[in-house]
C-alpha cells in the first residue's frame, strides 16, 4: 500500500500542503525543503495518486459549500462570507443545503468526484472525520467549518466552543443561578460536545453539582428547542437558568416559556449562541455568544483557494476565532437581588 502524503509531511518535518507543492513543481518551496521531501519521498517509496494529480490540473474555478439548512441565519451568514470571498478571488460558489440529512451530504460531497468543484467546504457536517478524511487523502481539497479534523491536510475554521460555554455559564452563576439547565444539539456532533464540556466545566469550577436530569437536546433546531425545554419542565427538576447551545433553540425556549407562563428573565434566564439578527428584537432581548460567522466564512474560503493554487506559504491549516459574549436582558437578572 502506497504511504499517504500526510505520512510524508510528517517524517520530513513540513506541512502536508509543502509536499503538495513540490509533487507539483511549485515554486513557492526552497530548494532545500524540496530536496528534504524529495529525499523521503524516495525513501518512502512513495507514489502519487495519478488521477488526483490530473484532478488538480483540471480547474472549474468553483467551490462547493455545504450546509445543512441556509434558512438558519448562522448558516446563511458564513455562506455570505465565503462567496464574497470566493467573487473577489474569481471563483464561483456552488450552495448545497442537505437538509440535514447525511444522504443529501454524501451526494453532494460526489461533487468533488465528478470535478463539478475544485474544493469543498463544510459546516457542520453529518458525515464522518473517517469519511473527510478518505476525500482528503485521494487529493481533493476541503475545509471544515465549526469543528476541526485531525488530519493537518484538512483546512479548519472554528471558535473555541468549550472557552466561550464555560464564559456563558459563568455569566450566570455570577447572576445567582446554581440550577442551570442545558440544551444541546445532536449528540454526536462535536460542537455540542463542546459546548457541553464547557458548561460542565463551569460548573465543576464553582462547585455546583451535576444534575444529568437538567440536560436535554434540541438537535439545533427551534422546534427542537421547544421540544426540550417542554420536556424540563415536565420533570418537576427546578432550574433558573438555560444555556441553549444555539440561538435556533432558544427561540423554542421563549415559545415555551410563552406557553407556560414563565417570565423572561424573571423566574427564567436564558442565554444562546451565535447572535442571530433576530435576538436583538426579542422581547426580551437574547443573551448570546457571538460567533463572526461572516468572518469564519471569509477565511476558510481564502485559504481553501490559497490552497487549491499552491499559495499557502505558512502551511497553517487550523484557524480559531474568538468570540465574545454578548449580555441583554434575558439573562441581566440577578438572583443575589433577590
Amino acid at each position: 500500500m502506497d504511504n499517504k502524503i500526510v505520512d510524508v509531511a510528517k517524517k520530513a518535518g513540513v506541512s502536508a500542503a509543502t509536499v503538495s507543492r513540490v509533487l507539483n513543481d511549485s515554486s513557492l518551496v526552497s530548494e532545500k525543503t524540496k530536496q528534504k521531501v524529495l529525499k523521503t519521498i524516495e525513501e518512502m517509496d512513495y507514489h502519487p495518486n495519478a488521477a488526483a494529480k490530473h484532478l488538480r490540473s483540471q480547474r472549474t474555478m468553483t467551490i462547493g459549500i455545504i450546509v445543512p439548512d441556509i434558512i438558519v441565519s448562522y448558516f446563511s451568514e458564513i455562506i455570505k462570507g465565503v462567496e464574497n470571498a470566493a467573487y473577489a478571488r474569481k471563483y464561483k460558489v456552488i450552495i448545497c443545503d442537505s437538509d440535514n440529512e447525511m444522504e443529501k451530504e454524501m451526494e453532494y460531497l460526489g461533487l468533488l468526484s465528478n470535478r463539478t468543484v475544485d474544493g469543498m467546504i463544510l459546516v457542520t457536517p453529518l458525515v464522518s472525520d473517517d469519511v473527510i478524511e478518505e476525500y482528503a487523502q485521494k487529493g481533493y481539497a476541503l475545509g471544515v467549518i465549526g469543528r476541526a479534523v485531525e488530519n493537518e491536510s484538512i483546512l479548519s475554521c472554528k471558535t473555541n466552543n468549550v472557552e466561550f460555554s464555560e464564559m456563558a455559564v459563568r455569566h450566570l452563576i455570577e447572576q445567582g443561578h446554581k440550577q442551570i439547565a442545558y440544551i444541546g444539539g445532536y449528540s454526536d456532533s462535536m460542537e455540542n460536545y463542546e459546548r457541553m464540556e464547557g458548561y460542565l466545566k463551569a460548573l465543576k469550577d464553582n462547585r455546583i453539582p451535576f444534575k444529568p436530569g437538567l440536560i436535554d437536546s434540541g438537535y439545533f433546531e427551534e422546534a427542537g428547542g421547544y421540544a426540550a425545554a417542554i420536556r424540563l419542565f415536565d420533570r418537576q427538576e427546578p432550574f433558573t437558568a438555560v444555556y441553549s447551545a444555539n440561538d435556533e433553540m432558544a427561540l423554542g425556549v421563549y415559545r415555551a416559556c410563552r406557553e407556560r407562563g414563565i417570565r423572561i428573565p424573571e423566574e427564567l434566564s436564558v442565554v444562546g449562541v451565535d447572535n442571530n439578527r433576530i435576538t436583538q428584537y426579542l422581547l426580551p432581548p437574547l443573551s448570546t455568544v457571538e460567533q463572526p460567522k461572516y468572518e469564519m466564512g471569509v477565511c476558510l474560503a481564502e485559504k481553501l483557494i490559497d490552497q487549491l493554487n499552491d499559495q499557502s506559504e505558512s502551511g497553517q491549516t487550523k484557524y480559531v476565532i474568538d468570540a465574545r459574549l454578548i449580555i441583554r436582558d434575558s439573562s441581566n437578572y440577578s438572583r443575589k437581588r433577590t
